[in-house]
């Protein structure tokens, strides 16, 4: 018996579906009608043998099987594009300056960098890990030709013509079974001034009448996930690469809430090339795709 070979073009609309919110999204991005998606979608599980959706109110949402073939689908797409852009872009060369925050620098960072010099080994990119303000600084300047960088919390625009590629809850972040006492004095380990979410945490906490202290200060992410994990206090940040060693608590009202903060991507008026473009398409769909696996894993 021939095994099933699965069609590329049913599962990227399998991934745009769940990534974009639906059939009906999926079907605004690829230049279809809803019913055409649909039809796509039940083809899809005939090859399978298995229902992939089930109805969750008005939309629709995945089964074990469709969570588990959507996970493949992600990884045989991105191989395909791969595999092109290898193939079509080999002759791409040039040089790309790129910033990220601190909060992707460990975990999505290597990955996203590896793909990109494997499909175009010839291009050099100079890669800065910094702070939000001071990556915005350098695009604004020409330093820069992209960054991801945070914008301001309560969804204030940055630097104009910025994409915001996700609006992230900005949270506490404490060691796994913290228990503070709402009365005492909020121990926090924070970085080094000036930072954004330093100065809202203290801010929110000063708002609400609740006493704090700082106990420890770092210039490195990667040392104040060491000294919240040590029990030396608890911080302000954003879920994006949180080691698995911390937590973030449930609102119950001892701590106040933060709201949210944009992650945007900001690119020099002056960077115009193919290098720069394929790059910049490909940290947009890695981002999303890493922030859609993240809601689907909650």
């Amino acid at each position: 018996m021939l095994p099933t070979n699965l069609d590329m073009d049913v599962l990227r609309a399998l991934v745009i579906a769940m990534e974009h919110g639906g059939f009906a999204r999926a079907a605004e991005r690829l230049g279809r009608t809803q019913s055409a998606i649909s039809l796509q979608m039940k083809k899809l599980e005939e090859q399978v043998g298995q229902p992939l959706f089930r109805k969750a109110g008005r939309t629709v949402a995945l089964t074990d099987a469709g969570d588990l073939l959507l996970g493949y689908a992600r990884r045989i797409v991105a191989l395909n594009d791969e595999a092109l852009s290898a193939a079509r872009g080999r002759a791409m060369d040039g040089t790309v300056r790129v910033g990220f925050p601190q909060d992707l620098a460990e975990r999505w960072l290597p990955a996203v960098l590896g793909s990109f010099h494997r499909a175009h080994p010839r291009i050099h990119v100079e890669a800065q890990v910094g702070r939000g303000r001071e990556l915005r600084e350098r695009v604004a300047h020409g330093a820069l030709d992209l960054a991801l960088a945070f914008g301001e919390i309560g969804g204030t625009p940055g630097i104009p013509g910025a994409s915001a590629l996700a609006h992230l809850p900005v949270v506490w972040v404490t060691p796994k079974g913290f228990r503070g006492d709402p009365t005492a004095s909020l121990p926090l380990a924070l970085l080094d001034a000036p930072c954004m979410f330093r100065q809202h945490g203290i801010e929110r906490l000063d708002g609400g009448g609740r006493p704090w202290r700082i106990t420890f200060t770092s210039p490195s992410l990667s040392g104040l996930w060491a000294a919240v994990e040590a029990g030396l206090g608890v911080t302000v940040r954003t879920p994006l690469g949180l080691p698995d060693t911390l937590s973030i608590p449930e609102p119950d009202g001892a701590l106040p809430a933060l709201g949210t903060v944009p992650l945007e991507l900001h690119r020099a008026p002056s960077a115009a090339s193919p290098a720069v473009d394929r790059l910049c398409g490909i940290l947009t769909e890695s981002l999303g795709a890493m922030l859609a696996d993240a809601r689907s894993n909650k």
